[in-house]
């Protein structure tokens, strides 16, 4: 049951993440709250797996996009790994 619950919020959040790669404007609150959540995610697994390094990187673009513009094929392949990760989730 909380892999499922965890697969989905990866997959709301890499998601908003390919959306913000296309140039959609997330508001800043979304951002901050997403990163947040991908960053205790990431804490879970300790940094010792792939899908932890997956979580932190994507919390550190999330809050990063606030302050300077990150390129847009970063954002979108961390999105999409992140997002794979969902769908795999449910698998």
């Amino acid at each position: 049951m909380l892999l499922k619950i965890l697969g989905a919020i990866d997959l709301i959040l890499g998601l908003i993440l390919i959306l913000l790669g296309t140039g959609i404007l997330i508001p800043k609150d979304i951002l901050i709250i997403a990163g947040g959540i991908l960053l205790v995610k990431s804490s879970f697994g300790l940094l010792k797996d792939f899908a932890s390094w997956v979580d932190f990187i994507g919390g550190g673009i999330f809050l990063l996009s606030i302050m300077v513009d990150v390129p847009e094929m970063i954002v979108i392949i961390s999105g999409l790994l992140i997002a794979q990760k969902g769908i795999f989730s449910f698998l």
